[in-house]
């Protein structure tokens, strides 16, 4: 089954807005990819396009390929089916949102221990000092670029850190940009 067939299959279960409360059907719909590769790349060509989209932890009852999927607007179907498809990333499912079995998992974990702030995405933690926004730790992964991305994010504030994504490009790195992105949205 082609992409195309895929989102319009979901796109047609959506039904129409004003029958949404009535059916219980989601206005959003999940990627699920083989592998994270697949996952960075559909997520950057979305979010250049404008496209309103969330990277999550898929349900349980749907995980297959990596453990990232990415949520998007029913609506924006056709548009996501027709960039996919152009840059040849191809989800394994497409999957429309109607109950809360198919509700997709966060990856941030938010820890508060007073003074500090940390937040976790998928393996990797960032820890800011919340009383001048100073990032104070950088830790997790398995990647051989956690230490470099630790070395040049510590010791700035949120405000003068690089983003992680223009450190590197590995799993570790990505997460570690998922969780700035989060501490910034929470502290700026």
């Amino acid at each position: 089954m082609s992409l195309l067939t895929s989102v319009l299959g979901a796109f047609r279960k959506s039904g129409v807005k004003a029958e949404l409360c009535d059916k219980g059907v989601s206005e959003r719909g999940l990627l699920i990819f083989e592998h994270t590769s697949e996952v960075i790349r559909a997520e950057s060509l979305l979010k250049e396009a404008g496209i309103d989209v969330a990277v999550k932890g898929p349900p349980p009852e749907v995980r297959t390929g990596c453990d990232l999927a990415i949520e998007f607007p029913i609506v924006s179907g056709l548009r996501v089916s027709f960039l996919l498809e152009q840059s040849k990333i191809r989800p394994l499912q497409v999957l429309p949102l109607q109950d809360l079995l198919l509700e997709p998992v966060s990856l941030y974990h938010v820890k508060d221990f007073g003074e500090y702030l940390m937040v976790r995405a998928a393996n990797m933690k960032i820890t800011v000092d919340k009383r001048d926004l100073r990032i104070v730790n950088i830790s997790g992964g398995g990647c051989p670029d956690v230490p470099y991305l630790a070395e040049r994010l510590m010791g700035k504030t949120l405000q003068e850190a690089p983003e992680p994504r223009s450190l590197g490009s590995t799993l570790c790195g990505y997460a570690l940009q998922l969780a700035y992105e989060e501490m910034r949205r929470r502290c700026l």
